[in-house]
């Protein structure tokens, strides 16, 4: 679940506290091309106002329309649109796409209120809605937890499922860390250096203590995890790196250049890693935009990153091939 998604819950929480009628929308299936992905939410208020998407924006006005013109509903309900290829056109559903909503009228912000603050302190969480009776129950949530509807319970998972630890905060972190919280996942940063620890939002970032190794072994890395050093310094970027290659994370790079990281390499190599480890160490990070600034910089690397989580990158495939 991403933070866009998040905020449309803290945005019907507002609504509701106002006194508002708030109607809740979450896409629960899709077949052929949809707009938005599974578990995308969309909040209604009774006058109109609409937070959230889960399409191109047809679905939407004909949702607002049905508020509009009818009570609101007081039961959770399912809504399909695009079962012909008319009404797929209709609702600007590409390719004869398909879009099944579940719609659920809130009552209780109370659930709301803990699940933002748990999501705020890094948690990940399960919503178990039982459509019957419309209540809601909250329990942690594994990485791997998908969203789940069997026609009775909906369980959608909230909270990040992917996690980003960088070694170094400094001023490319920072950016970093903005776009990382942006696409969902949660920031972690290791930095043992004094007067780098400071005016970090702690509900966008998570300090790891410790040396970079120790914090890498400490997160437990896994095939959800992306770790990145950017400090510039061997004696801290080698020593997480040393272990994180030998980790399951999908995703181990190093800022510096060309030069830099085959030096980087070979370093690697003589304190005890593997061929094979090494090569899967990204240097220099990032897809090939021509980037200078640290926000580019922060964007090739995000670009990438997310390209090997949504499999539009193979991870055997190096910068140095990209580039070649």
């Amino acid at each position: 679940m991403d933070s866009v998604d998040l905020a449309v819950l803290r945005r019907a929480r507002d609504w509701l506290r106002d006194g508002h009628a708030v109607v809740l929308y979450t896409v629960i299936e899709t077949w052929g091309s949809a707009p938005r992905p599974v578990g995308s939410l969309l909040a209604l208020r009774g006058d109109g106002r609409v937070e959230g998407s889960v399409s191109g924006g047809c679905v939407e006005d004909d949702l607002l329309a049905r508020v509009m013109a009818d009570e609101p509903p007081s039961t959770c309900q399912l809504i399909t649109y695009g079962v012909s290829k008319e009404e797929s056109a209709r609702f600007g559903l590409p390719c004869g796409g398909t879009l099944r909503l579940l719609q659920e009228p809130l009552r209780d912000a109370g659930w709301i209120d803990e699940l933002l603050s748990r999501c705020a302190a890094h948690e990940r969480l399960l919503r178990r809605l039982d459509m019957a009776s419309g209540a809601v129950v909250l329990q942690p949530a594994g990485r791997e937890a998908v969203l789940q509807f069997d026609g009775h319970t909906l369980r959608a998972p909230f909270g990040p499922a992917w996690r980003l630890l960088m070694i170094g905060a400094g001023q490319l972190s920072r950016y970093v860390a903005d776009l990382a919280h942006g696409l969902g996942f949660e920031v972690l940063i290791c930095d043992p250096r004094e007067g780098y620890a400071h005016d970090w939002n702690p509900a966008a970032v998570r300090f790891v203590p410790g040396m970079p190794d120790d914090a890498v072994l400490a997160i437990e890395p896994d095939a959800h995890t992306a770790i990145v050093a950017l400090t510039h310094d061997p004696r801290l970027d080698d020593m997480a790196l040393l272990t994180a290659l030998q980790s399951e994370a999908f995703y181990v790079g190093a800022l510096g250049s060309r030069v830099n990281s085959e030096k980087r390499k070979a370093r690697l190599l003589s304190l005890g890693l593997g061929e094979r480890q090494v090569q899967r160490l990204h240097g220099p990070i990032g897809l090939p935009i021509g980037s200078r600034t640290p926000a580019e910089i922060a964007l090739s690397l995000m670009a990438e990153v997310v390209a090997l989580k949504n499999g539009a990158l193979a991870p055997s495939l190096s910068a140095q091939q990209r580039c070649a």
